[in-house]
């Protein structure tokens, strides 16, 4: 079975096909198909869709493709060639996310962003005295040396030794790490590379890196090491994580939108649901059970629910409290 193609992927497409079909005009759909890549299935979807598009919703303002008698013929698409121009407002935006840019410490290739601010300066005047006023603070909960180190090793390809604090189990581990990038999302730092204590890729945030060593040692990931995809967000489940059944109280339900489960069941009187989500690490998700004061229950693995009913009957017992009975909540 074929991967679906991306909104991202197509849209890039279409843009490159208008301009080359404007200065191509009558060319056989055959060897338009050939050229661009694509079927001649997809280049009729291609053009039923850019039939609909244009500068404005009347007529005369969206693109004229016609494609009969097997020859294409695309017109009103001046627009798509001319310049464009950015807005007071874009402008602002762009000049604000190179600010942010140049920010990251560590960062080669400066040059570039102070030509390209400078140029931006000179041609909105009044957007740069706008942009100067804010204040870019990207690096915040990471020292910038931190951030630095991090970056030269991925660089160099330097293996580092991490003190990493765990605040699942609330214990820092020492880690060697072949660093494979250094990425910012949702306004933290991450970086990610081969761990040779887990022999996996990991993702490390780096507001709890408590110290970072770049080794004198070829930090060359192994071949089997891949980048995670991050589009998503931090946490990918793994196949061979353990999966994890759980039924939630309607003071649970916020669970199956807050963590990325698998499944969701609603019950037939619609009190519970029941879902399904995977971890390599369940220590997180006892705790998780344990905080849902009885709303949550594991129902599989059952030796997590005999753990999470042995931890919370310890803690009860600490309290001189009787535990309801029921396993694993």
């Amino acid at each position: 079975m074929s991967t679906p193609e991306t909104a991202t992927a197509r849209l890039t497409r279409l843009l490159t096909m208008v301009p080359w079909l404007v200065n191509r005009q009558g060319i056989d759909t055959e060897q338009a198909a050939a050229e661009l890549g694509i079927t001649v299935e997809q280049l009729d979807t291609d053009l039923r869709l850019l039939y609909l598009c244009g500068y404005g919703q009347m007529p005369d303002e969206l693109i004229d493709a016609q494609w009969e008698n097997g020859r294409v013929f695309v017109t009103n698409a001046d627009t798509i060639a001319r310049p464009l121009r950015l807005g007071r407002d874009e402008a602002l935006t762009l000049m604000v996310g190179l600010r942010a840019l140049a920010a990251v410490p560590g960062l080669g290739e400066r040059d570039a962003i102070e030509r390209a601010m400078a140029k931006l300066e000179e041609a909105t005047g009044a957007s740069a005295e706008a942009a100067a006023r804010v204040e870019v603070a990207i690096s915040e909960g990471v020292e910038a040396g931190l951030l630095s180190d991090a970056r030269r090793a991925v660089e160099g390809h330097r293996r580092v030794h991490l003190r990493y604090l765990v605040p699942s189990r609330d214990e820092s581990t020492e880690r060697d790490v072949d660093p494979m990038r250094v990425v910012n999302l949702d306004a933290k730092w991450y970086l990610e590379g081969w761990c040779h204590r887990a022999q996996d890729t990991r993702l490390f945030r780096m507001d709890r890196i408590e110290a970072l060593e770049v080794l004198d040692v070829d930090g060359t990931p192994p071949p089997q090491a891949e980048l995670r995809d991050l589009d998503a967000g931090t946490f990918t489940p793994r196949a061979d994580d353990t999966l994890v059944t759980l039924r939630l109280g309607q003071g649970a339900a916020w669970v199956a939108d807050y963590y990325p489960v698998e499944t969701v069941e609603t019950a037939p009187d619609g009190t519970s649901l029941t879902v399904t989500l995977r971890t390599a690490d369940t220590l997180w998700l006892r705790r998780l059970v344990w905080r849902l004061g009885g709303h949550g229950t594991v129902v599989a693995p059952a030796e997590l629910a005999a753990s999470v009913t042995e931890g919370a009957t310890a803690a009860l017992a600490a309290y001189g409290v009787e535990p309801a009975t029921g396993a694993g909540g």
